[in-house]
């Protein structure tokens, strides 16, 4: 049931807005853009209600990291569900929710899907980013069929419907509402996503060996993962008060940069590898989907970070029965490839955006998945984990009793290395980046079987994906350069800035178990970093002498 006529009023548009196309996380802009052009946050919001399947009648999850503009698009996503016939909005205290407490919600409550208010690892605050995540019925980011629809649908938008009477409602605590038929509740998410851990992990055996001689630190941030981590690592496991640091959520992040990486998470990142003051280190993202891991004087590279939990599966007690399988992103290295051929499992290599593994999850065709990007996550949500993989690490560790850098060295003695980085080149003036990039495809016809940094190229070509599941075509999906001994070099223009374009250039070497594995990774990918910013002009057309973040 919608709101009668006489209690929603229509906006009408001067014209839609051409410029509303999520991107692999959702529609991001600067906050100032979203809240000071009038009609755009509400212009994407009604295209979304009447394009999203199962509106009227169905539950919809809202809430989002606490960054600027959190509360007030709550409520008019509230006031915006009340007149679409949406029968129930679950919301969370204060409006925190963080992606994967969401993904869990949507699929517990089976609910048509959530609005999730992020813009994941981009600075936040009015001079910072915002943005709108829409997820599906089964918890994961919506599909590219829905997102283009969704945009197809606003570029025609000629008005939107909003509630005329519509009173705020209270967000600091707990509480049942209704607006005519429409339901509000607003519960703690934050104790349904714990109990969720409590079912995978022994929380038991973690708390037993970090209260024994092992020191812990872990950086929210400032952002949504410091209720969560408070709750779970101090109050439920026993570590020590202010453990978690940085865990109060603020709408600026209190200055942090969100991404936990070694560039923005540089303080914890010196004192676990310079000062070597904890035994383990981790750190999440603006809206707790992304982790960093670290020990003491041991960065662990998110790509083998998804082996090494492969790897290790037995250790949790959710996954000791054994693996469907394992994906990750086309640009993450091949090293869970290795461990999964060892296990004889599948293993499926996918465009970049967690999107594309939800078929893959849906059909249990894998258990794990995870991209180079920081995001590891499994088959208990559709979304990549923060507080989960840092879990999972905890419980390899109280299994194995021994340090990150023992875990580090027995996986690659094992399975060999994967020396791996990724060299981001940020804010690059739009047309630049775009010139970079055709020039260099421009040459691929040409390159196989040229020389490459000392090594032959096999294959150079425009990544494509075929979804095995229902036969969707992704194309255009990054520019590899493959060579002979399976090294590659990957290029990719990042969809998740808001200023600019952001250049991704992917470097790997394989070395087997028998060879050097104690190499600096910049060492050992330096003929490979040379070479690709000979070919590709990296420099001389952007007029940057060095990345912008390396990881």
């Amino acid at each position: 049931m919608t709101f009668s006529e006489h209690s929603q009023i229509s906006v009408k548009l001067e014209s839609p807005f051409l410029d509303q196309k999520p991107g692999t996380s959702g529609l991001r802009k600067s906050t100032k853009y979203f809240f000071d052009t009038p009609h755009y946050l509400e212009s994407f919001l009604e295209s979304t209600f009447k394009c999203l399947p199962g509106v009227e009648g169905g539950i919809l999850i809202v809430g989002g990291d606490g960054r600027y503009g959190n509360s007030e698009a709550i409520q008019l996503i509230i006031s915006m569900a009340a007149v679409h016939g949406v029968s129930q909005i679950i919301t969370t205290t204060n409006g925190i929710l963080s992606t994967p407490a969401a993904s869990h919600l949507i699929r517990f409550h089976k609910a048509v899907g959530g609005i999730i208010l992020s813009a994941s690892h981009n600075p936040g605050g009015i001079n910072g980013d915002f943005g709108v995540k829409i997820n599906g019925s089964n918890g994961g980011p919506a599909s590219e069929s829905l997102t283009e629809k969704i945009y197809n649908y606003s570029c025609n938008l000629v008005e939107y419907k909003i509630s005329k009477e519509y009173q705020p409602v209270p967000l600091n605590h707990e509480g049942v509402y209704n607006i005519g038929s429409m339901k509000i509740s607003v519960i703690n998410g934050i104790e349904d996503y714990s109990s969720l851990m409590q079912k995978l992990f022994d929380f038991d055996l973690i708390s037993s060996y970090i209260k024994n001689n092992f020191t812990f630190s872990f950086d929210s941030l400032n952002a949504v993962t410091g209720p969560y981590a408070k709750l779970i690592f101090e109050d439920l496991l026993g570590a020590p008060q202010g453990t978690v640091k940085n865990g109060q959520p603020l709408e600026d992040f209190g200055g942090c940069h969100p991404d936990p990486n070694l560039t923005y998470a540089h303080q914890l990142a010196d004192e676990l590898l310079k000062e070597q003051k904890y035994s383990f280190g981790a750190a999440c993202d603006g809206d707790g989907d992304r982790n960093m891991i670290l020990g003491k004087g041991c960065f662990v590279n998110p790509s083998d970070s998804l082996a090494v939990l492969t790897a290790n599966y037995s250790c949790v007690p959710e996954y000791s029965n054994g693996l469907f399988g394992v994906a990750r992103s086309m640009p993450t290295s091949s090293a869970v490839d290795v461990v999964a051929k060892s296990l004889k499992i599948k293993h499926f290599e996918t465009p970049t955006g967690w999107k594309f593994f939800g078929n893959l999850l849906d059909k249990e065709m894998i258990t794990f998945c995870g991209e180079e990007s920081f995001g590891t996550g499994s088959s208990h949500i559709r979304e990549k984990d923060g507080i989960w993989a840092v879990l999972f690490w905890l419980q390899i560790l109280s299994n194995k009793k021994c340090s990150v850098s023992n875990i580090m060295n027995s996986h690659w003695s094992t399975f060999g290395r994967h020396y791996y980085s990724r060299h981001d080149y940020e804010s690059i003036p739009s047309d630049i980046a775009k010139k970079l990039y055709s020039n260099l495809e421009s040459k691929f016809i040409n390159l196989k079987g040229n020389r490459f940094a000392g090594r032959l190229i096999e294959s150079a070509d425009n990544f494509r994906y075929c979804d095995p599941i229902d036969n969707s075509v992704a194309e255009n999906q990054g520019l590899r350069i493959i060579l002979d001994d399976q090294s590659r070099v990957v290029l990719r223009l990042s969809g998740t800035g808001t200023k600019g374009a952001t250049l991704r250039v992917y470097l790997e070497k394989y070395v087997s178990s028998t060879g050097n594995i104690s190499e600096d990774p910049q060492l050992a990918l330096s003929d490979l970093i040379k070479e690709v910013d000979n070919l590709a002009q990296i420099t001389k057309l952007t007029k940057m002498l060095k990345p912008s973040v390396i990881t």
